[in-house]
């Protein structure tokens, strides 16, 4: 463990630090990856009659800015469905955009793009990319089944049961095989999906770990303590 309680591994050759916030940090390449942002979530569910509170976007910044102010990295990219759908972007309010071209300011910003977000922004800062490659590990947003070579996605918004003697907690997390890591979601409204559900299967070459997101610190847990919903 690092001193901010990260979770210190590899992945596919990569050193990597797997943040309490869910954010994956690729030190060598000064690269901060974060999945499944959701961008204005809120607002696409308001206009559907649904009141949720309109405060994610600017709840998700503020996370991310912390994140951006531990590491000062060179990069920060964006694993897919950043904005929560194709008029996202225009419901993003102007603080939020300040800010981003704020977090933009000496740092490259890089949208991969997801399903919900296939074109990527018109006029935030940044570049538009499917996939970026580090050393062996290639950034992109779906999981790729029976790949013979390292990748790091979102997507599936994983999250862990885990099994105690006093009962079990279900926290957001990530999984890995050493070679292949789906990251959680690190949006504020983003939901989750258990990691023994089927989505997961046949990703790994054998039983993944899961790094579950504690207050603080990062907890690696193996698969056989694991339960389903």
């Amino acid at each position: 463990m690092s001193p901010c309680g990260s979770h210190r591994t590899e992945i596919a050759g990569v050193g990597a630090a797997l943040r309490p916030s869910g954010a994956l940090w690729l030190e060598d390449a000064r690269a901060l990856v974060v999945a499944d942002l959701h961008f204005e979530k809120g607002s696409a569910y308001a206009a559907r009659g649904q009141l949720l509170p309109p405060y994610d976007t600017a709840e998700t910044l503020r996370r991310l800015c912390a994140e951006v102010a531990a590491t000062d990295p060179k990069a920060v990219i964006f694993l897919g469905d950043t904005l929560h759908d194709g008029k996202a972007e225009a419901r993003i309010g102007a603080d939020d955009e300040a800010t981003l071209n704020a977090l933009a300011r000496g740092r490259t910003l890089i949208w991969i793009v997801g399903n919900h977000d296939a074109d990527g922004p018109a006029r935030l800062p940044g570049d538009i990319a499917t996939e970026v490659a580090i050393g062996g590990l290639t950034l992109r947003h779906e999981p790729r089944r029976g790949a013979d070579h390292g990748w790091a996605a979102g997507h599936l918004h994983p999250c862990a049961r885990v099994a105690g003697k006093g009962g079990s907690v279900r926290r957001r997390c990530f999984v890995t095989d050493g070679a292949r890591i789906v990251l959680p979601a690190f949006g504020a409204f983003t939901g989750s999906l258990n990691v023994r559900d089927e989505a997961f299967a046949g990703l790994f070459a054998s039983a993944p770990l899961a790094v579950v997101l504690g207050v603080g610190k990062s907890h690696p847990v193996a698969w056989r303590r694991l339960v389903g919903d």
